[in-house]
């Protein structure tokens, strides 16, 4: 008999008895994905909403759906309240990237899911902001973290090669998404 749903609970402590760091196992036309394993964590803070996020949402090989629900609520337009489905090869690259930086420090996601009408007002404000960003479409976040530099994030994104990776060193956040390979930033 196999399962197709694995609880929250069991998913946890599985990875409490574990100690060994689960190795690389993906390769596909996506991208090989350095560092995700058999087991992918993603921990984020939302400054702006005060949530936070710790969770397992892949195991051996299998997106576990209560966990990506959980990511696409914490991801939502925080002005409109809207979430959408958050593309799993999006928060693949952000776990990738995080575990290439070696810190047990979570992500603060400045920018996730983005309605049309955030969009919208954020390019009126903004000359960064893309028209058809790939925000609005649940494939991009734009993250920071204290411990580490935005070149280093930025050098751990590039290396996963498995989307576009832009460096704000200004206003100090990567966006990492899960488009096109591509580059850009000073």
């Amino acid at each position: 008999m196999t399962m197709d749903f694995i609880s929250r609970r069991g998913i946890l402590g599985a990875f409490a008895a574990t100690s060994v760091a689960a190795a690389p196992v993906m390769a596909n036309a996506f991208g090989f994905l350095r560092g995700a394993g058999d087991m992918r964590r993603i921990r984020m803070y939302n400054g702006r909403t005060g949530e936070s996020i710790d969770t397992v949402y892949w195991v051996n090989g299998k997106y576990v759906r209560e966990s990506l629900n959980e990511i696409n609520i914490f991801m939502r337009d925080w002005r409109t309240g809207t979430a959408i489905g958050i593309d799993p090869r999006m928060i693949d690259v952000a776990a990738a990237s995080h575990r290439l930086l070696q810190t047990n420090e979570p992500y603060m996601m400045l920018s996730g899911y983005r309605s049309p009408q955030t969009n919208a007002m954020l390019r009126r404000t903004s000359s960064g902001v893309a028209k058809n960003s790939l925000h609005m479409q649940g494939k991009a976040a734009d993250l920071r973290l204290k411990s580490r530099s935005v070149g280093q994030m930025y050098q751990a994104a590039m290396s996963c090669r498995a989307g576009g990776v832009g460096k704000y060193s200004r206003s100090n956040f990567v966006h990492m998404d899960c488009g096109p390979v591509r580059s850009w930033g000073a």
